[in-house]
This record gives C-alpha cells, structure tokens and sequence, in this order.
C-alpha cells in the first residue's frame, strides 16, 4: 500500500475538489455555463408544466364528474342528438351545454360563455352552478322587507349571465351591472344576475340559461357539447362504441382526458423543441467542463504523476478527477435551478405562460416548485459535469509517472490522431436515422441525428486542423509559422479549445438558417394569402361576431370599392381524427391566395365529378392523403365527398385544414355568414376613406380592419416573438463558446510558459508572443467555425427537412443568410483572438529566466 493507500478520502478533497478554488476563473465559467443550460431549460420545464397545469385544472373544472364528452364543429349540432344520448341506458346524467366566445363591443377581448340547462348541470358539472346575488335594500323603497331574498327564478331569465369571479374582476362589473355582448354586427344587453363561485381562481367565464343563450345569439337549436356521467358499473370503453352509433358525421364522442390533450397537443412540438435547444445549450456547457478538465488535467499532469510514484492508484485518480466533474456539475445545477426559478417568475410577469407563443392566451400560471423536475436537471448538471471531465480523467489515469515526471511530456497530450472514419459513422447514422419516422408524434430520431452530427463534428476537428494547417502557405512571418507548426503538430489543443465553439456555432447557424428559412417563407405565404388591399370582420372567426350578406352588400356597394372576396372559416371533425381541423369556404378558382405545393388551382370540372377541395400540409401528412384523393368531409351533419386537388402551404393550423369553393358550401349547408371580407379598392382609393366609411356604414364597435401591410408586419412580430426564447438560448451558447476560447488560452498560455520564456530568450518580445497567442486562437476559432459551419448546415437541413415537418407537418424553402454567416463567422474569428490575447497577458508577464528554470 502507497504513501496515499489510507487517506484517499482527505486526498480527494485537498488535493482534487480544493484544486477548483484555485482555477478560480475556469471553475466560475464552467458553472456558468452548466447554471445557464441547467436554468433555460428548466425554466422551459417550469413556464410550460404551469400553464399546462392551470389549463388542465380549468378543464377538469368544466368537464366535473362527465365520463363522456360529446363534441363537434365549432358551430354546433342539432341538440336532437341530446335526446337520443339521454334516453340511452348506459347513460345515468347528461348535460348539455352552448359555449360562446362573445365578443364584447368596446373591448379588445371575448367573453366564454356557457349556456347551460340549469336542472342538469348539477348532476355533471356543479362548478358551473350559478348564484343569484341577493338585491340591496332600498332606502327609498316604501317596503324592503322582501329585499334580502333572491330571485330563485333570475338564473332562467333570457337575459341574466353570472360572472365567474375572476371574470368581474377582468371586465370590472358587479351584480346589477350590464354588459354588451355583440351577436352578428348587432349588440345585446345581458344583466349580470350573480356569480360562478365554483369556476375556481383564475377561470375567465360566464354561465347563462342555454334556452337564454340559444336566443341571444341567434343558434336556436344548436349545442356544442354534452356532458355525460355513466350509469354504475358501465365502462367507457364500451360505453363510447355503443353512443357513437347515435352521433351524426362530424359529432364524437371524447373522454375528457382526450378533450385537454386536444387543447395541450397543439403545443407540444413547442414545447419539445425548446426542451431540446435547452439540452444542447447544457451539451455546449459539458464541452466546456471537459475543455476547462482537459487543461487542467495537462496543467497538473508532473503532480498527478507525483502523487502516482506516491501510491496513488490509477482508479482512486480517476475518481477524484471525475468528482471535480461531479462538482461543478452539481454547483452549476443548484445555481441553474436558482435561476430557473428567477427566469420564471420574470417570463410570468413579462410574456405569460406560452413565451409569446400563443397557446395559452387567457391562461395565467402561477409560480410553484415541481420537486421531480428540480432534482431532474439538477442531475443532468451533475451528468453534464461528469460526462465532461471523463476523457480528461480516464487520460490522466492511463498516464505513466514517469513519464509524466518529464519535463514537456504535456506536450503529447495535444497529439491528437484524425478521426475521419469514425466522423463519417456518426454523419452516415445520422443520414439513416433521418429516413425514420416519428414516435408518438415526436421526432426523436431528428433529434438523435442532430446529436450523432454534433459528435461527427468534433471527431473531425483534429484532421480538419492537420488539413487546414497543410493549406496555409509555408512562407510568411515568423509568428505565422510558428502558429502553423504548432497547431499542425498538435492537433489536438484545437480540439480542447475549438469544441465549445463547433458545438455554438453549430447551434447558432442551425438556428440562423432555419429561422431566417421560416421567416422568409412565411412572408412569402402571407404575401399569397394577403392579395386584398383592405381586411374587415365583426370578430375573431371563433367569436360571435359575424358579417351578414346585406352587410356584405353594403360594403360591396361604398365607393372606391371594386370587389369583395368573403370567407367563411368553421371547424370540423372527421373520423381519422381526433382534432377538430379547419375549414375554410372562399373563392379559389377565379382568384389567387393558395400557396400550392402539389396540384392545381384550376380543376377539371364536369358533370357527375366530385366538387374539388385542396387540403393543408398538415392534413395530408396526418391522413396520408394525396392529390386525387378523395375526402369525405361532414357538412351540414352529412358526409360530402369531396375530391383532393391540391395540397397548400399553411403555417396557420397546426392541426389540418381544408379548402372549398365559397358557393360549395353555401350551397351544402345554407350558412351565409361571412368571418372575413377582403376588399380590392380601385385604383388611386385611399384605404383610409374607404374604412372611415364602412366605420359609418356598419359601426365602429361592431367592425375590425386593417391593411395586409400592417396585418403582415403584426404576424411577423408574432413570429419574432415566438423565437425570443430560441434567440436567447443561442445568446448564451455563442457566449459559452467564446467563454470556452478564454479559458482555454489563457489555460495554454499558463501551461506554456517554459515554451514562451525560451522564445524570449531567443529574442521574441512579449508583444509577438502575444500575437502568436491571438493568431494561434484565431486559426483554432477560424477550423471550429469551419466545422461549426458545415455541421450547422447538415443540423438545419434535419431541422428544415425531418424535425418541423414532423412536428408541425408543414414545410420551408431553405434560405442561406450568407451576409448574416459570414459576419458572425468574422466576429467569433475576431473575437476569440481577442480572448485570447487577453487571457495569455498573465503568462506573457513571468520573466523569462523564471519561466525556464525547471529545465536548467
């Protein structure tokens, strides 16, 4: 047993884990690149998993005791289907409910309202019972003895709603007070009677009598859902496959914990993606660990190989370097998770629960500690650290003390051999894991290819330097050769000092060139959807605003208007799908607006054909469909058979849509209304005149327009908005690539300090050495963004080609912002040498003799 056998418990703390209060700057940029992957994507974890929560807790609210949802178009159904499910003996309880998205005139918001049958909702979905508030006495009323007694027959009256609590307080209405709700381009009155107690804290609705609803809102006759609680002992299973036999086309039947990943599966792909941009950002973290490691390892190899000739074992080395890991990791971590829970409560308070995304708008999380999440990342931290530290311990555990006793015997450590072959395994699996689909929605395999690139990469660092260095003119100055030949006869310092910066830069130009490919397209989408010169509607397609045809007219008749152009947008369920998918009714023959990818405009028409209809992306990738394809479609509770013509580009929804000829449908279900109006102005027609008159013509609460220049410009800020969180996680690994070249010259230029007194010697000044320094670190930048390049091209065609067409079944044109590549390639280069430069001035300062002691 060794000098070290019995005390390896104290060694590995004074001798390994003090050794990280020593590199003070290294250890302080290694926990924080591991806190900043640890914190963005818990944070992600964190924002989404609230907003997920309070979604699924309004839900299960509104949903109560139901076992079974009956469900269909946006619309509505013939409420004879609830007299058919009722009656059903599997069936104890059915309630059925008209929910409205009511637009309130004045107001830059909708209201939920829920009709519903006061005498059944109690045994389904008691929360939306509604409370009579009790009148005030008045003082000048000659007998206020029955005052204090509610109305118990207010609830049934046509024109009392009750708020939920959070819904007064967001409107800023009481008992007694009116609220305007807009049906078509006309405005009704509804009396505030009482409240929602039970709606729970934070659910933004209201509750009225659904005979009362039918009326208000002109759908007499309709209902948009059921709720059903089963007879005892009846599954549901069963239960769904007897009650759908009673439903017409385009109405199904939902458990309700089908009805909420319906409502939180659009936001999934979101969700993955910024989860796994998050990894990456912790991956780039673990490049640095093992840099900082590698460096430290080199640093320190004469007294681990002394320590080694004392009795230290090779196992007991390995494990106290890999504790250094350990360490860092799990500081990094618990900082990390510090400021997730910082990074949170600022994304609440700024952008809500959806990073400007969207999804969940009217949602509002709350803060709250998720113990499983928390000790999840705290362990990849842990697993980041360790997993960095392993090649450089596993490299000192092999070494031989005596070897390693010898001066410039670190030297051999940067020898790194080229690793094509292996490189052109990881990039060929990666090509194969491409062709593979999905699971469950999820493109996993997208993700591991772009992990199996990342590691391609690196192992192509070393023989991409060894090539570089060959291409570089022989001739030159002396600090240009002297940089050459030192790279070239060690590869392997561009490997330790170049990986942070491929992993970064492949990141960030992935993310450029998607992002600039997405953005692109969808101007050029928005372009081809957007032909009108002027946009008018009542309200949101899902709301209660709507335009009439005498509207309709009216508009067509003002002057300076040439055409009108109406759309109609509905929602349908078909049986393949779960999801509800879009419809959209508009003139499509005569005019242009559909950006096509297969098919054609202009179909054969002719007696006995099927009416055409042309189908999203995301459709046709959900339902395997083609052009020429037929589709049946429920219409006006039938199936119409419909004949697939083109398939269309749309970054609108997510979830499918479908396109028909405007007269079709009018003709298929006889609803005339009009969502959308698009205008074609004549020639030298100020817009400004024209919607100051349809304001006159129609009313100024009751109407919405704006101009496809400012809607264009509105959906891109959306757009921009959505990949704040994306651009911020490049932020941070652009910085911790940089942070990684710092550190490591400034760890080389310590190590190196034999090498550069000698230099001196021979007479070299500081300032050369200091250049040689900087040009050193701008060729090893110059091969890692030459690296990083190629792999971020390879990483946004899996993104562009594989990633987001399985996760949001919808394509781009790639797009190559060279200007933009070529300046942030320029800036790292820059930037790194300036690092370098830096860092290396604490080495540059020893006397030359000093330096060079240990070999005389």
């Amino acid at each position: 047993m060794g000098l070290l056998g019995s005390g390896t418990g104290a060694a590995l703390r004074h001798v390994f884990l003090a050794s990280l209060q020593r590199r003070r700057l290294a250890t302080a940029l290694s926990l924080l690149a591991i806190a900043l992957g640890v914190a963005l994507g818990l944070a992600v974890q964190l924002i989404h998993a609230a907003a997920l929560d309070e979604l699924g807790r309004g839900m299960r609210l509104l949903s109560g005791e139901a076992d079974l949802q009956v469900v269909g178009p946006r619309s509505g159904f013939d409420d004879a289907v609830y007299a058919r499910i009722a009656l059903h003996p599997a069936v104890a309880a059915a309630s059925p409910l008209l929910e409205i998205q009511a637009r309130l005139p004045g107001r830059d918001e909708t209201l939920r309202v829920f009709g519903i049958d006061l005498f059944r909702v109690a045994q389904v979905t008691p929360s939306l019972l509604p409370i009579v508030e009790t009148a005030a006495a008045d003082d000048d009323a000659p007998d206020s003895s029955d005052t204090d007694q509610p109305d118990r027959l207010a609830a049934l009256k046509p024109d009392a709603v009750f708020l939920s609590p959070a819904a007064g307080t967001r409107l800023g209405l009481d008992a007694r007070d009116e609220v305007a709700v807009q049906v078509g381009l006309g405005e009704a009155r509804l009396r505030i009677a009482g409240s929602v107690p039970g709606a729970g804290v934070g659910q933004v609705l209201a509750v009225m009598d659904i005979a009362g609803a039918q009326q208000t809102f002109d759908r007499i006759g309709r209902l948009t859902r059921i709720d059903l609680r089963l007879a005892p002992g009846i599954e549901r299973g069963p239960a769904q496959e007897q009650l759908r036999t009673l439903l017409p086309p385009g109405v199904t039947l939902l458990t309700p914990e089908e009805t909420a990943s319906e409502v939180t599966g659009v936001s999934r792909a979101y969700r993955v993606n910024l989860t796994m941009l998050a990894a990456i950002a912790l991956l780039t973290g673990g490049f640095l660990v093992f840099s900082t490691q590698w460096l430290a390892v080199v640093r320190r190899r004469r007294e681990f190989a002394f320590l080694r000739a004392l009795g230290l074992d090779r196992r007991s080395l390995l494990r106290g370097l890999l504790a250094e890991g350990a360490l860092l990791g799990l500081v990094g971590g618990l900082i990390g998770v510090i400021l997730a829970y910082l990074l949170t409560a600022l994304a609440f308070s700024l952008i809500g629960g959806d990073l400007g995304a969207g999804f969940f708008r009217g949602v509002a999380p709350q803060l709250r500690v998720e113990p499983v999440l928390t000790l999840a990342y705290l362990a990849l931290g842990v697993l980041a650290g360790v997993a960095g530290a392993w090649l450089p311990a596993r490299e000192a555990a092999r070494m031989v003390p005596a070897r390693g006793l010898r001066a410039g015997d670190e030297a051999e450590v940067y020898q790194a051999r080229p690793r094509w072959g292996a490189a052109l395994i990881a990039m060929s699996l990666a090509a194969l894991l491409c062709l593979l689909p999905p699971v469950g929605g999820v493109p996993v395999f997208g993700y591991l290819a772009v992990a199996l690139i990342l590691v391609g990469a690196v192992l192509a660092i070393p023989g991409a330097t060894v090539g570089a260095m060959r291409l570089l003119p022989a001739q030159g100055s002396l600090v240009t050769r002297l940089a050459r030949a030192r790279l070239a006869a060690a590869p392997g310092q561009a490997v330790v000092a170049g990986v942070g910066v491929v992993a970064s830069v492949a990141l960030a130009v992935s993310m450029a060139i998607m992002v600039d490919s997405f953005r692109d397209s969808l101007d050029d989408w928005l372009t081809r959807m957007l032909p009108a010169d002027l946009y008018l509607r009542a309200s949101d397609s899902g709301a209660s605003g709507y335009l009439d045809p005498d509207a309709v007219a009216r508009v067509a008749a003002l002057p300076g208007v040439a055409a009108v152009r109406p759309v109609r947008f509905e929602s349908l369920r078909i049986g393949e799908v779960r999801e509800a998918i879009a419809l959209i009714a508009r003139p499509v023959q005569d005019t242009s607006g559909l950006p096509l990818v297969a098919g054609t405009l202009d179909p054969p028409a002719g007696p006995g054909m099927d009416p055409p209809t042309w189908i999203s992306e995301a459709m046709a990738d959900r339902l395997s469909l083609g052009v020429g394809d037929p589709l049946a479609l429920p219409l006006g509770e039938q199936l119409q058979t419909f004949r697939i013509v083109g398939i269309w580009r749309d970054y609108a929804r997510q979830q499918g849509a479908a396109v028909i000829e405007l007269e079709t449908f009018r003709a298929l279900t006889g609803d005339r209304r009009t969502n959308d109006l698009g205008l074609t102005l004549a020639p030298g027609t100020d817009p400004v005149g024209v919607m100051t008159a349809i304001r006159a013509t129609l009313g100024d609460r009751v109407s919405e327009m704006i101009l496809p220049g400012e809607l264009r410009n509105m959906i891109l800020q959306v757009f921009d908005r959505t990949f704040l969180a994306t651009y911020l996680m490049l932020a941070v690994a652009v910085t911790i690539g940089l942070f990684g070249i710092g550190t490591t010259f400034a760890a080389l230029a310590t190590s190196r300090q034999k090498e550069f007194g000698i230099l001196r010697h021979l007479g070299l000044p500081r300032r050369r050495i200091g250049t040689l320094l900087a040009l050193e670190a701008a060729l090893t930048a110059a091969v890692g963004v030459g690296v990083g390049l190629v792999a971020g091209g390879a990483i946004a065609l899996v993104l562009i080609k594989v990633i987001n067409p399985q996760s949001f079944h919808w394509s781009m044109d790639m797009q190559l912002p060279f200007g933009l590549l070529l300046t942030f390639g320029s800036a790292m280069i820059l930037l790194a040498a300036l690092a370098a430069r830096l860092a290396g001035r604490q080495a540059m300062r020893q006397d030359a003799v000093l330096a060079v002691r240990e070999d005389w």
